[in-house]
């Protein structure tokens, strides 16, 4: 499909301007005139991949008291790494967060490489988190593209191409407009303008610096960009998840596998998830033989690819009875310690345990 040639009144001087006026404050941003530190920035941009600002500030804060360096995250424990990212999900990113620090630690001396093919070596950065880390941490003019910025650029050049089909269109026009001089401002620029002004619903056209070369408020089809892709949408899988209350107030878990679906998260133990699974089996699923009680409702959680409803089954246990093969059990008083995801939260909760994890 033919695109509209870029216009030359999209400036990137305009935009600049707007976001010196403007520019958020953030945890991990350097202010105006400092030099950014790479390894804030790229922890930042790992935690921000699928969650808001919003909700990784707290986060980053308590991460980066907890660890400080890329040296320090690099030799902390993985157990402690996972418990640092709890509640945040997508818990592969906290594994490739623990391993990139330590491969800069290992084959960089401590420092990371400055280049996007430099930076894309490294474990869990990919094309984004390249192309951000390079810009504003060494203002290399390298394009970070993400949902922000496809809304932005496909609005401006009305780009009729579904993504993700068209991202590489949107980076070609990134690259176009991005001045030598500033590549780091600008990307973090073209961030800020799609979080505040150019937003998915209502977009604030009239307080935007690109809003008269804007082809699609010029048609005034604003919304209807970025063309996305229809996505197929999961079957829901059912489970049974079983908590085990000691009489001592310690409780039965384990910790899943390190690669997978919430590696190397704790948990208490689970069935399979699965789309058929049926509840009239899940004595046989129940780590231990005792009378079970089931709970209701069950909790529900949405992963990416697909929902997940698991119903709760409480039971207690003799205060000096050992755990499984392969299980452990926690006192209540350190339960704050374990790196429980947020659906394993949902069924703490719902069995009435009090936990702070992730909080």
């Amino acid at each position: 499909m033919n695109q509209p040639v870029p216009r030359p009144d999209a400036s990137a001087a305009d935009l600049l301007a707007w976001y010196d006026r403007h520019r958020r404050v953030l945890p991990w941003r350097a202010g105006p005139g400092e030099r950014a530190d790479p390894y804030r920035v790229w922890a930042s941009e790992i935690m921000l991949q699928q969650t808001t600002v919003t909700a990784v500030k707290p986060y980053f804060e308590r991460f980066m008291a907890r660890f400080p360096t890329v040296a320090a995250l690099a030799a902390a424990a993985s157990e402690e790494v996972m418990q640092a990212w709890a509640g945040l999900g997508y818990y592969s990113r906290a594994r490739n967060l623990h391993a990139c620090a330590q491969a800069v630690m290992a084959d960089h001396g401590g420092r990371f490489p400055e280049t996007e093919e430099g930076l894309r070596s490294l474990p869990g950065i990919g094309a984004y988190t390249a192309g951000a880390v390079a810009a504003i941490a060494f203002d290399r003019p390298a394009a970070a593209v993400d949902g922000n910025v496809e809304r932005v650029m496909t609005r401006l050049f009305a780009i009729e191409d579904l993504l993700p089909g068209a991202r590489p269109l949107v980076r070609e026009r990134v690259l176009a407009l991005m001045p030598q001089d500033r590549p780091g401002d600008f990307a973090q620029a073209l961030m800020d303008l799609g979080a505040t002004i150019c937003t998915p619903r209502n977009p604030a056209c009239g307080l935007c610096p690109w809003r008269e070369p804007c082809l699609a408020r010029i048609a005034g089809t604003q919304e209807s960009f970025p063309r996305k892709a229809a996505k197929k949408a999961g079957l829901t899988r059912y489970g049974a998840a079983f908590v085990l209350l000691r009489e001592d107030g310690a409780v039965l878990l384990r910790t899943r596998p390190p690669k997978g679906l919430l590696g190397g998260m704790a948990e208490v133990p689970t069935s399979e998830w699965s789309a058929g699974y049926e509840l009239d089996g899940a004595a046989q699923d129940a780590p231990v033989v005792t009378r079970w009680r089931q709970l209701s409702p069950p909790v529900r959680h949405v992963f990416t690819h697909f929902p997940l409803e698991l119903t709760v089954f409480t039971a207690t246990a003799p205060a000096g009875m050992q755990a499984p093969q392969g299980m452990r059990f926690t006192p209540a008083a350190r339960l704050s310690e374990e790196p429980f995801s947020s659906v394993m939260l949902k069924v703490i909760e719902r069995a009435g345990i009090r936990t702070v994890a992730g909080a």
